[in-house]
């Protein structure tokens, strides 16, 4: 027992020391508690192979904190996903709020009687983000894909005509494919690290400006100035402000890297209704990227989904490709 406390003493001191390396007080912050709670989570651990699979994990990560402090561009974006929630436990705690609506009715069940077999609800934040091309890491969905998923047969739509000639589809397999894609979905997202509000473009009301806010979910770093201090971070070196920063990595190497982080991390703002306008915009969320993002320069515009018609044509003119 006393040996493996010593080397776990010995991989926590370790670690301290590659955190004061970190270029950033957020980043040192961060990792000097995850180092507290995984060294003493091994300590508290009586089984001897469950506290050196421990042990192997923590020092892993001070593995990679070291390589990040040594320019590994690989290792120090690991760092950042880490820190800021694009990976690991954080991203989940980001992302737990957004796949539930409290103020959503429930959907009747697609088996009569049969409380669990309701169907996922997707919310109007994780709707956004699973159709927006900049919080995904693949194509991002259409929304018939959130009413309708992709990976049911022609078959489950009662009125369609496979279900007419084949007889309807399993109630019991829609209910899988509809909770099996809803979790395969959101995990293709990136969280945003909060919910930004819009300011509205009418005429100032603290009243209505109030009750937007309070209408919006509270989640992440709300109330914080951690995205603000990232975006901060990738401005041009006379911007910036050195409080908080010790770099022992070229500057110019870091702020690249945190613009590769904007990169993965979507802003989602709500944008209240507009009714004085023709005709009348409703209120909604939009995603977006920092401007400094890398990821907004590179992107471009996504190309449509062939129709029937395009492929028609692409198989009658083959030299044309």
């Amino acid at each position: 027992m006393k040996h493996g406390q010593h080397a776990i003493a010995s991989v926590y001191r370790s670690y301290l020391r590659e955190i004061r390396r970190l270029p950033h007080a957020y980043l040192r912050r961060v990792f000097r508690l995850k180092a507290e709670d995984d060294c003493r989570a091994a300590l508290l651990t009586t089984c001897n192979d469950r506290r050196a699979g421990k042990l192997k994990r923590v020092s892993k990560t001070m593995q990679h904190v070291c390589a990040a402090n040594n320019g590994s561009h690989q290792a120090f974006n690991r760092i950042l996903d880490l820190a800021y929630g694009r990976v690991g436990r954080l991203r989940w705690e980001l992302m737990e709020p957004l796949l539930s609506d409290p103020n959503a009715p429930l959907p009747p069940p697609i088996i009569s009687g049969k409380e669990s077999s309701r169907p996922p609800v997707y919310s109007p934040e994780l709707a956004a983000l699973l159709t927006s091309g900049l919080s995904r890491r693949k194509r991002p969905l259409v929304p018939d894909d959130l009413s309708f998923p992709p990976i049911l047969p022609e078959r489950a739509d009662p009125n369609s005509s496979d279900a007419q000639i084949l007889g309807p589809f399993s109630k019991r397999r829609e209910v899988n494919a509809r909770w099996k894609y809803f979790g395969q979905e959101w995990k293709k997202v990136f969280p945003p690290l909060q919910i930004s509000v819009s300011p509205s473009r009418d005429v100032v009301n603290e009243g209505s400006n109030s009750s937007t806010s309070a209408a919006v979910r509270k989640i992440g770093f709300d109330g914080t100035t951690v995205l603000e201090e990232l975006v901060q971070l990738t401005a041009k070196p006379k911007n910036i402000s050195r409080q908080g920063i010790d770099a022992f990595l070229p500057r110019r190497w870091l702020r690249r890297r945190y613009q590769e982080l904007l990169g993965r991390l979507p802003i989602l703002t709500f944008i209240s209704a507009r009714e004085d306008v023709k005709p009348k915009k409703p209120g909604g969320f939009s995603v977006s990227l920092a401007p400094n993002a890398l990821k907004a320069r590179i992107q471009g515009r996504l190309l449509p989904c062939a129709t029937d018609d395009d492929v028609a044509w692409n198989q009658k003119h083959p030299a044309s490709r």
